[in-house]
């Protein structure tokens, strides 16, 4: 019988049906972002602790305690001199997997030193509003006269050994690929600094022993896979060729020699486009246009009553600067299937990203009034 026949309850009836069909299903409803602190001045990164506050670097300097109803402290008490400008500062912050046994708080940090600046990593015990008992258990070598690419994420293996990542400083890319210094590299160092016995360039003539991997750019984004416990990271290229990598030991990921990205400005080519022998293909990178990728995490459902994310369990969250927002990446195994684009709206650069103890991911603002927020379902 024809439409216009049909009696209008039915019209009434079939009309969602048809538009479902012709538009298809809606898309689902993002987190409700909730801010839960404010008035950070550029902060970095974010750890939590114990009791549910929260440790929060600023890139000038400044390490803070935000209360669990947001109020923010005075700056900690302590921290050595941070060299802050351009893209370097106080960058990371790890709290030791013993922590409530021993209290030992990480961080990286540009210092200063003849030649210039490098990254460190310091360790302090906190009490109260201050870190006591401050050691400086890694340097970066050599120090260079820049302001930019000092990485700097930390991340605790399984076996408690510390992964620290490191920028080419950007004037030293060629470095990448020379074991004799730390530029563009990830190290692996013990929790007190010393050099693990079973690191992959250890008893190499001329290699810097704490050296894990070789060939990367500008590491800002880092975190261990769930299942397997090994370090994923992402990186930014310079034109376009932003990089997400499965980080093995030995392994050299190719900066300058082997890169999607282009040169700034003339969009020419850096070096070959892989796949090529003898160097690590990214299992996601981004071109034409970067997206500039920092902090990270695994969404992860564990330790967490429930499932406060339906249907994103598994996937890695992506914070970015220059896309301003939050990227999803679902993963079959190593292969990104899917990647979806959150919070476009927010107009903010993401520093950083965590999936805190109540099981909701927590992010970054980065700029001079940064915000810490929460998504709730």
């Amino acid at each position: 019988m024809p439409m216009t026949t049909l009696p209008m309850r039915f019209l009434a009836l079939l009309l969602p049906a048809l538009l479902l069909g012709a538009l298809g299903a809606p898309a689902a409803a993002e987190p409700k972002v909730v801010t839960v602190a404010r008035g950070l001045a550029n902060p970095w990164a974010v750890a939590f602790l114990p009791d549910g506050r929260c440790l929060v670097t600023e890139r000038g300097g400044r390490l803070r305690i935000v209360e669990r109803d947001g109020r923010i402290g005075a700056p900690l008490e302590g921290l050595p001199p941070v060299d802050a400008g351009g893209q370097c500062g106080l960058l990371d912050v790890a709290l030791d997997p013993k922590f409530t046994d021993n209290g030992w708080v990480y961080w990286s940090y540009a210092e200063a030193g003849e030649g210039g600046n490098s990254t460190a990593v310091a360790r302090g015990r906190l009490q109260g509003q201050r870190l006591d008992e401050v050691q400086k258990i890694f340097v970066q070598q050599p120090k260079v006269s820049s302001r930019q690419h000092c990485g700097s994420r930390l991340v605790f293996a399984r076996d408690g050994r510390l992964f620290v990542t490191l920028g080419d400083r950007f004037s030293r890319k060629d470095d990448a690929q020379k074991l004799d210094n730390h530029l563009g590299k990830i190290v692996r160092i013990e929790a007190d600094g010393r050099v693990p016995a079973d690191n992959p360039f250890v008893g190499t003539p001329g290699a810097r022993p704490e050296i894990w991997s070789l060939g990367h750019r500008n590491v800002q984004g880092a975190a261990l896979h769930p299942a397997t416990g090994e370090l994923w990271v992402t990186e930014h290229g310079p034109q376009g060729g932003d990089e997400l990598n499965r980080v093995l030991p030995g392994r050299n990921y190719g900066w300058p020699l082997v890169t999607y990205g282009r040169n700034y400005g003339i969009g020419t080519r850096i070096g070959e486009e892989g796949p090529k022998s003898g160097f690590e293909q990214p299992l996601y990178w981004w071109v034409p246009v970067s997206v500039a990728p920092s902090g990270m995490a695994f969404l992860t459902s564990g330790r967490y009553p429930g499932d406060r994310y339906p249907g994103w369990q598994g996937s890695l969250f992506i914070g970015t600067l220059r896309a301003q927002t939050l990227l999803r990446l679902q993963l079959d195994g190593t292969r990104v299937v899917k990647e979806e684009r959150l919070l476009t709206h927010l107009d903010e650069r993401l520093r950083d990203v965590r999936q805190g103890p109540d099981g909701l991911l927590y992010l970054l603002t980065d700029n001079t009034d940064g915000r810490l927020l929460r998504l709730e379902p």
